[in-house]
């Protein structure tokens, strides 16, 4: 009867997966299981879902006058851009796969179907953040506060890991900043 085949050595995770790890138990022991936590963010998570809460907040200042319409058609138009380069670009590249939950979400949270990497929900959140805080500089603290809910909530959620979230933030960030060279809109 010959040898066995040896099993493989697992192979070492890498600096990226202990860090998410690492942040991942951070976040659980900090803010996980709280009732009042849960229900932020998985109500922030929920609303990042097609980027709804900030095309709300846009509609919302969008009925003051028609140039705040434009403002708001244009956000809507450069976050369909976000998604496209993010969701239908990017991801099918990468292919990371998603964070296993290791228990029931205590709330409704959609699953989403495509890579984990970059989120999506924090790179729409910061380019959001950055094109609302370049019309309305003085609710800059707001739009990054909120963007920095929406974000984190994904972590929260478990459906990505720290690192897909501070890639997209940063892809999300030097987008508005692209944006607002090519782009620029008059602040109010």
């Amino acid at each position: 009867m010959p040898d066995p085949v040896p099993e493989a050595p697992p192979s070492p995770r890498s600096t990226w997966d202990q860090l998410d790890e690492a942040a991942d138990a951070a976040w659980g022991r900090v803010f996980r299981g709280h009732p009042l936590a849960d229900r932020i963010f998985y109500l922030a998570s929920e609303l990042g879902d097609f980027s709804v809460i900030w095309l709300l907040l846009a509609a919302l200042e969008g009925v003051r006058s028609e140039e705040d319409a434009d403002a708001a058609l244009r956000l809507g138009i450069l976050l369909l851009g976000e998604s496209l380069l993010v969701n239908q670009g990017i991801k099918r590249l990468v292919r990371r796969p998603r964070p296993v939950a290791e228990h029931e979400h205590p709330h409704h949270v959609r699953l989403p179907r495509t890579s984990s990497f970059p989120s999506g929900h924090a790179s729409s959140a910061l380019a959001a953040a950055g094109m609302l805080s370049q019309r309305r500089p003085k609710a800059a603290p707001l739009y990054y506060g909120l963007a920095a809910v929406v974000a984190t909530s994904r972590v929260h959620v478990k459906v990505h890991h720290a690192s897909d979230v501070l890639a997209g933030a940063a892809i999300g960030i030097t987008y508005a900043q692209i944006v607002k060279r090519l782009w620029p809109v008059p602040t109010r």
